[in-house]
């Protein structure tokens, strides 16, 4: 069974991925509802699925996708809600290892780029001693750095600052 907490962050997610998309510019080419070709087809090969055009691709198509490939590899259910949205969507824009790898190094945890009980135990106590607003607002300015280093942050950059303030006050909410 699907939770809460992981149905209300994905409509945040696909409120910010938005349908087609395959911008020339784009180092993960063509999208769809923000999953990229590369991602969708190696999961229908995993699965067994028959593989659609990208174009066609429906939310019923993406979603266990961002369970598995994503929610589940964060840990999201492991991780306080306005947090599990935060590292979340950073592992949907930018990868689930460079998401963990955030949260790690926050939190003092060896930063090997998969969340496991460790991380969740020094999580969990870092939030214990700074409380979750703090630790979420830090994780996300860490976030919005991290973006204006890219090479791509002229071209992308304003998109990529409104979902981080989007994020932010959506996660704030749930504090």
């Amino acid at each position: 069974m699907i939770n809460k907490e992981y149905q209300d962050c994905l409509e945040m997610i696909l409120h910010h991925e938005g349908g087609y998309v395959n911008h020339p510019a784009d180092p993960g080419g063509e999208t769809n509802l923000g999953v990229t070709k590369r991602v969708y087809e190696a999961y229908c090969k995993k699965n067994g699925l028959r593989v659609k055009s990208m174009r066609d691709l429906e939310i019923t198509d993406v979603a266990p996708i961002y369970k598995t490939e994503y929610w589940d590899r964060v840990k999201g259910d492991d991780l306080h809600p306005a947090l599990a949205l935060c590292v979340f969507d950073f592992g949907v824009n930018a990868g689930t290892g460079r998401a963990a790898k955030y949260l790690q190094k926050l939190v003092g945890a060896t930063a090997d780029g998969a969340i496991g009980p460790n991380t969740i135990k020094k999580v969990n106590t870092f939030v214990d001693k700074h409380g979750i607003q703090d630790v979420m607002k830090t994780y996300q300015e860490n976030r919005q750095k991290y973006y204006e280093k890219l090479k791509h942050f002229k071209t992308f950059g304003r998109g990529w600052t409104r979902r981080v303030t989007e994020t932010t006050e959506a996660a704030l909410k749930l504090t």
